[in-house]
């Protein structure tokens, strides 16, 4: 997990980890815009096989919302005009935030990665574009104020599903109140089970790639994972799932969370083997981690 500073983009930060470690493998679990900072989990080499089972991970935030002005992006980067009406007062402010609490129908920022007819939503704005944006539904599950300054600008922070636009929900919060709003500054808390807390600061980073020390940073390829359940097969199934092949389960099943049967099978030392699926007393590889270097 690396704790990105405001500035670089999710990409050159993913750059640089790729240019230390020598690996040409790398990815991260969930984009921050250049202004944004916060933690971002960055996978190298076969981990990068696992980003996909932390796409829905929820996310949560710390925003400054800034009132009175609307942007063209809908942060503090686009071009600014005037609000319509009154700025509002902290009362106001947060009887507003309870209407997006739970579930909501929000419209992507125009300025946003969204593909619009095959294209990036962003690419259309930018020609001058409108690029027609349907609604989707999110989950605010927590959006607190925590701090109000002159100006005005509203500190929040909320805990979301994947997904949600934080830019358009200061720009909504704006709108409701009817003065205008847009993100001043975002901070990510949280990225599913991975916290700013835990994440390694950029310079730290760059501190052990040059040391030769950048394996020391790494955690587990099922780090983050922990809610589905682990299995250790006898040693003749693990080599068939490493093949790609089904195997009976011959130990005891664990019970399941939920609707969901995916399992993570582990070798003696607990390293992560494969993740499967455990169907009807079967074990179906969906995604087999040695030898795939």
């Amino acid at each position: 997990m690396v704790a990105k500073p405001a500035g670089p983009t999710s990409h050159d930060v993913v750059a640089l980890i790729r240019r230390l470690a020598g690996v040409r493998r790398v990815g991260h679990g969930g984009t921050l815009d250049p202004f944004a900072s916060g933690v971002l989990p960055v996978f190298l080499g076969v981990a990068t096989r696992m980003v996909e089972y932390h796409m829905a991970d929820g996310k949560a935030y710390r925003a400054v919302v800034c009132f009175g002005a609307r942007s063209a992006t809908d942060d503090l980067e686009g071009e600014l005009t005037p609000g319509d009406g009154p700025v509002p007062e902290r009362a106001e402010v947060e009887a507003a935030l309870a209407t997006f609490r739970g579930r909501i129908r929000q419209r992507p920022p125009a300025y946003s990665a969204v593909k619009v007819g095959g294209r990036r939503a962003y690419e259309i704005a930018r020609r001058g574009g409108a690029p027609e944006l349907r609604e989707r539904e999110v989950e605010i599950r927590e959006l607190n104020l925590t701090a109000w300054e002159d100006g005005p600008r509203a500190t929040v922070e909320l805990s979301c599903s994947a997904g949600t636009y934080v830019r358009a929900l200061a720009r909504d919060l704006g709108d409701a109140l009817g003065c205008g709003a847009y993100l001043g500054s975002l901070v990510r808390l949280a990225s599913g089970p991975f916290s700013l807390h835990d994440a390694v600061a950029l310079d730290d980073v760059r501190a052990a790639g040059r040391d030769g020390r950048l394996g020391e940073l790494l955690l587990p390829a099922d780090a983050g994972l922990e809610e589905y359940p682990a299995l250790c097969p006898q040693t003749e199934d693990l080599v068939a799932l490493a093949r790609g092949q089904v195997v009976r389960l011959r130990v005891p099943a664990p019970a399941l969370p939920g609707p969901d049967d995916l399992v993570r099978i582990v070798e003696t030392g607990g390293r992560l083997v494969a993740m499967a699926r455990l169907r009807e007393g079967r074990l179906y590889p969906e995604k087999v981690l040695v030898g795939a270097g």
